[in-house]
């Protein structure tokens, strides 16, 4: 964690003169050179899951901080964040403004009926003296004078001959059913304060209160570069070759995540294509699939070499998924890499590119570990950890924390079948992540949930529940 990953042919070594060891966007003092033996895959390296997301957490705020907003129309900022406070351009409402249908009335009743009416929308009517009437709608302009809106069903007008009077019937308080000028607020006033999530009611405050567009955090750039030489991109699996399940998931599971996605690219095996994919992206997120171990074609961690990337998490404590790693290639550049088996994919995307993507969106926060520091803290959104206890036990690791889809059923979570590395069908079907820890959890453990980036429901639970004793599908821990 935090080590530099060397130059190409130099595993182990400290990096470049002058940019050794860091810590998660913060310069510290280089270490010692590592032997090579260190340059291994080993469990030992590996950084607790807590701690890995914290982590990601903190490299998104870096180079979130040197990220200019963007203003964008509102029909095109649900479901973003504000990078500004949200200030009223104008007092709501703008003017005295009717409450209700009925009678703007001048002074104590009974009083004379004017013939004109008030519209909403309309030019408002002469200033009415005392013991005047006029007939008013919704939301219209209250004329100079006025002292209270009477609603229809609370009045009755006579005699039918001579001049109409409007009559009371009820008592009639001064100031009722009258809107007055900024009873919302005043111009200037802050509406909702930075890192506020964006929803139907923030735009419909934002238009009343004189906005077309707002400023937001500008959508990270994000590339995704598919590695194998075994993927086949249509038709059926043949021979030794199987079809790319990452390549059609991961950009809309990036852009649910607030991602703009520039491309999914499909590298192959092939380290120079690789090296020249990651060092001339113009994203400031790359997400490799792959090639994240110590395989003979496993050529991440050799570009990362070559390029003077940063390692900032080299393995992490859970299951499927502990080959990730997370890197940093330049200032406000990052790469994930994700470890080639579906699930173990989506174990990393959670662990690493969420929390990374969240930061650099001002969206939810992540627990910070023991001594961590605790990145901004916007308000809950999806993807934010949420808890629940458990119907069923879950076997553990008996070191790492475990990511298991579920299900909400009746109050609980439900573990589901299909949740080894290589599978999709336990996902596909699931409404959270559960976090189980080192060890497993009983049944009726409180654990902590990631919420998926989509819209789900409490249901019945219809994929396959895990019923305990676990089948040994579910103890496949890689």
């Amino acid at each position: 964690m935090g080590r530099r990953a060397g130059r190409t042919g130099r595993a182990g070594r400290a990096g470049r003169t002058g940019r050794g060891r860091m810590t998660p966007g913060q310069p510290a003092t280089p270490p010692a050179p590592a032997p090579a033996s260190e340059r291994g895959h080993g469990h030992h390296r590996a950084t607790p899951w807590p701690e890995a997301r914290a982590l990601a957490a903190r490299a998104g705020a870096g180079a979130a901080a040197d990220r200019p907003p963007v203003r964008v129309p509102l029909g095109q900022a649900l479901g973003r964040t504000l990078a500004e406070p949200l200030r009223a351009l104008t007092d709501l409402p703008s003017f005295d403004s009717s409450a209700m249908d009925g009678w703007a009335v001048a002074g104590p009743g009974p009083w004379t009926v004017r013939e004109e009416s008030v519209l909403a929308g309309h030019s408002g009517a002469a200033a009415l003296a005392s013991g005047e009437a006029v007939r008013i709608a919704t939301g219209a302009r209250v004329p100079a004078g006025a002292t209270a809106v009477v609603r229809t069903e609370h009045s009755r007008t006579g005699p039918v001959a001579g001049p109409v009077l409007l009559h009371p019937l009820r008592e009639v308080v001064p100031g009722q059913d009258i809107r007055p000028r900024g009873q919302e607020c005043r111009t200037g006033d802050e509406l909702l304060p930075a890192g506020s999530l964006v929803g139907p009611a923030v735009l419909g405050l934002a238009a009343a209160a004189g906005y077309d567009e707002i400023a937001v955090p500008a959508r990270p750039r994000v590339e995704v570069l598919v590695l194998g030489d075994e993927l086949l991109t249509a038709g059926l699996p043949r021979e030794e070759l199987i079809r790319d399940a990452l390549g059609p998931m991961l950009g809309p599971w990036l852009t649910a995540l607030g991602a703009e996605v520039l491309a999914t690219r499909r590298i192959g095996d092939d380290a120079e294509a690789l090296y020249e994919a990651v060092t001339t992206s113009a994203a400031e997120l790359v997400v490799t699939t792959g090639g994240t171990a110590a395989g003979p074609v496993d050529h991440v961690h050799r570009v990362l070499d070559k390029a003077g990337a940063t390692l900032l998490v080299d393995g992490v404590k859970v299951r499927p998924g502990h080959p990730m790693l997370l890197a940093r290639l330049d200032a406000g550049r990052h790469l994930v890499g994700l470890p080639g088996n579906p699930l173990a994919a989506v174990s990393g995307l959670l662990t690493l590119a969420a929390p990374l993507l969240a930061a650099l969106t001002t969206r939810p926060s992540v627990p910070t570990p023991p001594g961590g520091t605790a990145p901004p803290s916007p308000p809950t959104a999806p993807g934010e950890p949420l808890a629940a206890p458990l119907r069923d036990g879950v076997q553990g690791h008996p070191h790492d924390t475990r990511l298991v889809p579920v299900v909400h059923q009746d109050g609980l979570v439900v573990p589901l079948h299909y949740n080894g590395p290589a599978m999709l069908r336990g996902i596909a079907a699931a409404d959270a992540m559960a976090v189980v820890p080192p060890g497993g959890a009983e049944p009726g453990r409180r654990v902590e949930l990631l919420a998926l980036p989509w819209p789900t429901e409490p249901q019945a639970a219809t994929a396959t529940p895990v019923s305990p004793p676990a089948p040994a599908q579910g103890a496949c821990f890689t």
